[in-house]
């Protein structure tokens, strides 16, 4: 038995933790990491402005691939730590655990709880640079990730200690960094990605100016690509933007802010003639994508003050019942934007508030301030439209209750005739179980016979199923292909989903790589995100990536799954190969179907995620919605109408 002694405890000192176990830190190395590390600077620059120091951020992108922020808050500190001994702004950027936002004195509200993030982007980076303008003076200093007499990097040492660049008028920190390519998987940031989370901080900074400035792309007079963001009407204008394309019942939100000694509140609600709510919160302007005590106090007040005003204006009669929450939700769309001390976030990701107090206190302010909106004489008809919203909905939630219960006992009847259509597997273990939606029957029984019936069930689609996008559940639920979608993965629907009851871990949508199983994609996907969002949410919807080509010399066969890889496959190869490309997955025999797409150890899959509510919701309405203008105009500016030959048609010519 080997020795364990206390010479083989390792101790990690400084940021050498960071570099080690980077995933603890920033979740992950890939784009998503990457990002992390600005969030990580932006997030500091923002709770300045949260707390009313400065009103301006600008985020610049350059060309040698590095990135800066800069605001105009108060600086951080550079006078020494009675502690450490050392400046404040070389213990931000060194020390994990270290920051001004453990107690309230400087920061009433903040998002950063943790005191890692300026540490972490300085670990991570190959170097990173800061400069603070505080007291009339401007400061630097540098750090760099450097090796050491034993060649292990060290991240965020000090290269070039603070120094004082003379006297300012400027007031506010200047951080520029380079990620670290020894670390990430890619180390270009995504210009939307950043615009996409610039914008929302604007919707929810009223008046705050958030610039995003590109340095890699040049307009037509010499001057950089350029995005302000600035609302002076804050989460009012939120809403307008997310219901773009949409009719909405009133024309402008409704909106109120009010205060306690808990916290603040910020709201916005309109509603439009859609079916489903899309409810939008936050705290410290971090998303609670999984809502949490603040959300469940707002439904509770939003179900109090519409049964009571519409009552007192005569809209609900004596002898009708009061309406139900989720009838005063549907269509509606709402913004909640909290601050708060001391916040309690439940689980690593900060998606869900858990402060029991948080409840009781936006229910009570909700409630005040929206019942004396709704009482005045000039709302009325915005009140008349909502109770009327609501009582529609009522009626389709008994029409829908009715379609449900005759699901329920379709589907005792369906499972048999289901066992025509799903091929299930024969284990019983639901986190290991995999379910694949394959489009068309082609295709299915191919998959039927090359998957590995232990663990991978298959469900062939036969057409295209039913864009829910504004269609009611009792609709869908008429629909036979969402049935047998719905039956397979036994976790109900709508307010009845319940993500516990899943039959299957993974549910894989395998469809053709061209236009149609694009189309067949998009309506699945907007199918889970209305009725079942929390599949997604919880990681458990992924895309099949089935191959495009397949390069065959002599008895060696190899799968392309991009141009690049048929380029590198055909370029060692040599000459004296053959190329098929795959136009649809019927194409490939069983064999072919599992080596390619459906083994563990050798296919590739997509996991379907939801970084940001709010803009996938407004992208599924772009979409998949009425509005045929908004749609052209997102075509217009994001497909590529250029396209290069591809390498398929570049080494057939070549041939």
């Amino acid at each position: 038995m080997k020795e364990y002694n206390s010479k083989d405890i390792v101790v990690l000192e400084g940021l050498e933790a960071v570099r080690l176990r980077p995933g603890m830190y920033i979740g992950t190395t890939s784009s998503k990491g990457l990002h992390h590390l600005l969030w990580e600077i932006v997030d500091n620059s923002i709770d300045e402005i949260a707390n009313g120091y400065g009103n301006k951020i600008v985020v610049r992108l350059y060309k040698d691939g590095t990135i800066s922020v800069e605001d105009n808050g108060r600086g951080i500190p550079v006078d020494k730590h009675p502690q450490l001994g050392i400046s404040g702004v070389e213990v931000v950027f060194t020390q994990l655990h270290a920051g001004g936002k453990f107690n309230n004195d400087n920061y009433n509200y903040s998002g950063g709880l943790h005191g890692v993030g300026a540490s972490v982007t300085n670990a991570l980076s190959e170097w990173l640079e800061v400069i603070t303008n505080k007291n009339g003076k401007k400061y630097k200093i540098q750090f760099h990730s450097v090796p050491n007499e034993k060649g292990k990097i060290l991240g965020g040492t000090v290269k070039s200690p603070l120094r004082c660049l003379g006297a300012t008028n400027e007031q506010g920190t200047f951080v520029h960094f380079k990620p670290d390519a020894r670390i990430f998987e890619t180390t270009t940031f995504s210009v939307e990605t950043i615009a996409k989370r610039l914008k929302e901080y604007a919707f929810l900074n009223k008046g705050a100016i958030i610039q995003l400035i590109d340095e890699n792309v040049v307009n037509e007079d010499g001057s950089y690509y350029q995005k302000t963001f600035k609302f002076d009407g804050g989460i009012k204008d939120f809403v307008t933007y997310l219901n773009e394309g949409k009719n909405t019942l009133y024309p402008n939100p409704i909106y109120f802010e009010a205060q306690s000694s808990v916290l603040k509140l910020e709201c916005a609600i309109q509603y439009t003639d859609a079916y489903v709510e899309n409810i939008f919160s936050y705290v410290n302007n971090i998303s609670t994508s999984e809502g949490g005590t603040h959300e469940t106090g707002f439904k509770t007040a939003l179900t109090r003050v519409f049964n009571e005003a519409g009552r007192e204006a005569g809209l609900l009669k004596e002898k009708e019942s009061n309406l139900m929450g989720e009838d005063y939700r549907e269509g509606i769309t709402a913004v909640i934007s909290i601050k708060m001390k001391n916040v309690q976030f439940e689980g690593q990701t900060k998606t869900k508030l858990g402060n029991p107090e948080a409840k009781t206190e936006v229910d009570n302010l909700v409630y005040t301030h929206l019942l004396a909106i709704m009482e005045k004489a000039d709302n009325k008809k915005v009140l008349e439209a909502i109770i009327n919203k609501g009582k529609l909905a009522a009626n389709a939630r008994l029409a829908s209750k009715k379609a449900k219960e005759l699901t329920r006992a379709k589907n005792s009847l369906e499972v048999n005739a289901l066992i025509g259509k799903l091929a299930s597997c024969t284990g019983r273990d639901n986190k290991k179980n995999e379910l694949y939606i394959v489009e068309g029957d082609s295709a299915g029984g191919s998959a039927k016979m090359g998957r590995d019936r232990t663990f991978q069930a298959i469900l062939p689609l036969r057409g295209k199923p039913l864009n829910v996008e504004k269609k009611r559940l009792e609709q869908v639920l008429q629909n036979e292909e969402f049935r047998s979608i719905i039956t397979a993965l036994g976790a109900g629907i709508g307010e009845d989903f319940n993500v516990e009851d899943l039959k299957f871990d993974k549910v894989i949508i395998l469809a053709d790589a061209d236009q149609d199983g694009a189309h067949i994609r998009a309506i699945l996907l907007t199918f889970f995100y209305r009725y079942m969002k929390q599949l997604i949410m919880d990681g458990h919807v992924y895309i099949g990536v089935p191959p495009l080509y397949k390069i065959s010399k002599k008895n060696e066969v190899k799968y392309a799954y991009s141009d690049e890889q048929l380029r590198q496959i055909a370029e060692d190869f040599g000459k004296g190969y053959d190329i098929q490309r795959y136009k649809g997955l019927g194409e490939m025999n069983p064999e072919q179907l599992w080596e390619t797409t459906m083994n563990p150890k050798n296919r590739t899959m997509i996991q379907v995620s939801i970084d940001d509510a709010a803009e996938a919701e407004k992208l599924i309405t772009t979409l998949m919605g009425d509005d045929i203008e908004s749609r052209k105009v997102y075509i217009s500016e994001y497909a590529n109408f250029n396209k290069e030959p591809d390498e398929f048609d570049k080494l057939k010519k070549s041939k």
